[in-house]
Order: C-alpha cells, then sequence, then structure tokens
C-alpha cells in the first residue's frame, strides 16, 4: 500500500508514535508541529524529519498530509480535532479523547462533514497480553463473559512535581483511569451506570493534588452485568512478581484469562486445558526509551491497524462515537464521586443532546458483538 503521511502535533508523548511511524512500512512521516522548538529541533534531527513548525496552520494547510496524530494537553483536544477535519485530515488522538462533552457535537459535525476518520489512541488495546486476551476471548474460548476486572495502579508521586499536575483540572481519573475503563468498555460496550469511591492520600495532599487519587467504580452494563476498576497512584507499589500495575481479568464460563501490562505477561485457564502463563519476550519492540514511560510498540500496533483500515474502507476502533461515550462513562464516574450516588451514563449524554449514542452501543449479550472474530475484521500485527 503506498504510505500514509503524517504529521504529529505535540512532541512530549507525541515522540513514541514518532518512533512508532519511523519504523513502520506504512507511514511517512511529514512534519512536526509544538510550541517548544529546542524540541522541534531536536525530534527533527533524531528522525530525520522534512519539516517542522511552531504553527499548527501550518500543519493544516499542508495539503500532502494525510493524518494528523493529536498529542497535545487534553483540554485542547476537541479545538484541535475540529481545526483537523475540516482542513480534511484523519486524526489519531491520544486517550482521553476530551475531559468533557461541551465540544462534542461540534466535533460529530465536523467528522460528518469531512468524511474523515477519528480514532481514539487507546493504547492499552494494543499492547501484547491485551491483544492476545482478546484474541481467546474473540473465539470464544472462555465462553460467555461473567464479568470483569481492570486496574491501573502506579507509584506516580513523582509525576506530581510538574506544576500543572498540582492544578485544578488535573484528574487521575482522565489520566491513568482512562486506560482501564477504556478496556472495561472493550468488553461491556453497553455500560449504563456508575458508582465510585474516592479519596485523596496523605500522600497526595502533602504534594497538593486536588483530587482522588485513590479511585474504585463498579460499572453495570444494561444487561445487568457488572465490572470493577481500580486506581491508585501516591501510593508504594508491590513487587510485580506479585501484581502487575495494570492488568485486565476477564472472567467467563468456560475459563478465565489475565493480561498484565508492562510485565507482557498473559495467563489463562479453560475448561479441559492445563492453566498456562505466557512471557512475551518484546521489550525492545514496546519499551523503546528508558524505563516504561513511553511505550512506542503498542503505538505502532495502533498506527499501523488505522493504516490498514484506511486502506480497506473499515471504520478504525476505538471511533469518535464510542471514544465520546467512553468520556461520558469518566464523566459519570466523577460525578457519582462528587455526589455519592450511582450515575446513569444516559444522564450525563442527554445533557448534551447526545442521547441516541447509547442506543447505538451493542449489547453484552449480543454474540455478533461480542465475538467479532466471526465476522470480517482488520487484523493487529506488529514487530
Amino acid at each position: 500500500m503506498k504510505k500514509l503521511n503524517l504529521a504529529v502535533l505535540g512532541l512530549g508523548e507525541g515522540r513514541s508514535i514518532i518512533s512508532a511511524a519511523s519504523s513502520s512500512n506504512y507511514w511517512d512521516i511529514s512534519m512536526i508541529c509544538d510550541v517548544n522548538e529546542e524540541l522541534c529541533l531536536q525530534m527533527q534531527r533524531s528522525y530525520s524529519i522534512p519539516a517542522y513548525t511552531l504553527d499548527y496552520s501550518e500543519v493544516l494547510n499542508t495539503k500532502e498530509i494525510d493524518v494528523i496524530g493529536i498529542y497535545t494537553p487534553d483540554h485542547l483536544h476537541a479545538s484541535h480535532i475540529i481545526q483537523a477535519l475540516d482542513a480534511g485530515k484523519h486524526v489519531i488522538c491520544t486517550k482521553p479523547l476530551m475531559t468533557g462533552l461541551s465540544e462534542a457535537r461540534q466535533i460529530l459535525r465536523a467528522s460528518e462533514r469531512s468524511g474523515c476518520h477519528v480514532m481514539v489512541g487507546q493504547s492499552s488495546r494494543f499492547f501484547e497480553p491485551m491483544m492476545r486476551q482478546r484474541k481467546v476471548f474473540q473465539e470464544g474460548e472462555l465462553g460467555e463473559l461473567a464479568t470483569m476486572e481492570a486496574y491501573y495502579n502506579a507509584d506516580h508521586r513523582w509525576f506530581l512535581e510538574k506544576p500543572w499536575a498540582r492544578s485544578e483540572g488535573f484528574k487521575w481519573l482522565f489520566g491513568g483511569l482512562s486506560h482501564p475503563i477504556d478496556l472495561v468498555r472493550w468488553y461491556f460496550p453497553d455500560v449504563s451506570e456508575v458508582m465510585a469511591y474516592g479519596d485523596i492520600t496523605s500522600n497526595g495532599a502533602e504534594k497538593g493534588l486536588k483530587h482522588e487519587d485513590i479511585i474504585h467504580i463498579i460499572f453495570k452494563t444494561s444487561m445487568g452485568r457488572t465490572a470493577r476498576v481500580s486506581g491508585t497512584y501516591s501510593c508504594p507499589m508491590p513487587p510485580e512478581q506479585r501484581d502487575s500495575g495494570m492488568s485486565c481479568i476477564l472472567r467467563g464460563t468456560r475459563g478465565a484469562s489475565q493480561a498484565d501490562y508492562h510485565e507482557l505477561r498473559y495467563s489463562e485457564h479453560i475448561e479441559g486445558s492445563e492453566p498456562r502463563i505466557i512471557h512475551f519476550d518484546r521489550e525492545d519492540f514496546y519499551f523503546r526509551f528508558k524505563g516504561l514511560s513511553h511505550h512506542a510498540g503498542e503505538y505502532q500496533n495502533y498506527i499501523d491497524y488505522f493504516a490498514r483500515c484506511i486502506e480497506s474502507g473499515e471504520t478504525p476502533l476505538p471511533d469518535l462515537k464510542e471514544g465520546l461515550v467512553t468520556v461520558a462513562c469518566m464523566l459519570a464516574v466523577d460525578r457519582s464521586l462528587l455526589e455519592g450516588r450511582p450515575v446513569r451514563v444516559d444522564e450525563i449524554l442527554r445533557e448534551e443532546n447526545l442521547g441516541y449514542l447509547m442506543e447505538r452501543q451493542p449489547s453484552s449479550r449480543d454474540r455478533r458483538k461480542l465475538f467479532p472474530g466471526k465476522q470480517r475484521r482488520i487484523k493487529v500485527e506488529h514487530g
């Protein structure tokens, strides 16, 4: 296939997609954009990128660019997406898609006008253990999914040294917890109600944190199934041999599986088979920078998947509408934390005249949607 021309907006987290595209047979990086010229020059030299700019309008007006990767601060995503769509560009936007829904209808209209795709960069779906877990689930090996748990725990006290991380606008709900919440919606797309509890630890309070750094959530689907999500961000962690920082556990009627993120570990126990644990020896692919904070391998998986979808005419997932409902789920969690009550997702959507989006969510008992392996789908290849 003909390579797609990519521009990257925001070079902090954006360096992961730059590394990914530079290693891919599907992409050429045409331009990078950031307000920090020194960072632009550094990235341009490191990856031999033809052009950089400090002005987003130059990216928008460059006809050769097919796709814009948006990795700017969360509150800027909506504006940057709308401008990209109006310029006729496909969009990959890092999670969370947005932190509110006030501009959702504008984005939907821009998407309809342009005919371009918006994919949310929910990178956790494209990590090796999670991809293996999904494949086993799609093939029906676990039977009917009864319940699931997903969590993301980390000692991120170092993160609170950043002044903006102590601002009123920063919430771990939209940062860390957006990963496991998306995993729940991947398997239970018809989440209808949430109940959340949270607290600010003394560790977080001493650093000046304004919102909860411990959050526990119960999700309920329209069919009455439940899932649990947890996150803790200012406390020490157990050894990784004992527990994973981020994990997804599926419990089905015929088997159970667990995908552990940073450990590149997948475990399963299926009726009639011996339990097994798989360790994926792919650290060099996934963790290309020092430490585990930037994991470019999963970005390569999802941008290559996006490219194949564009070529075949498939809709890359999670798409804009799925992403907006996930934002509504997070806003329902936020309201539940504030008001101490269960909150329905459609309550949030109706306030922005978006209630119809819930009607388009598949039921968690719709086997055709639960097991898309029985349908045509785009493979997630990697390496």
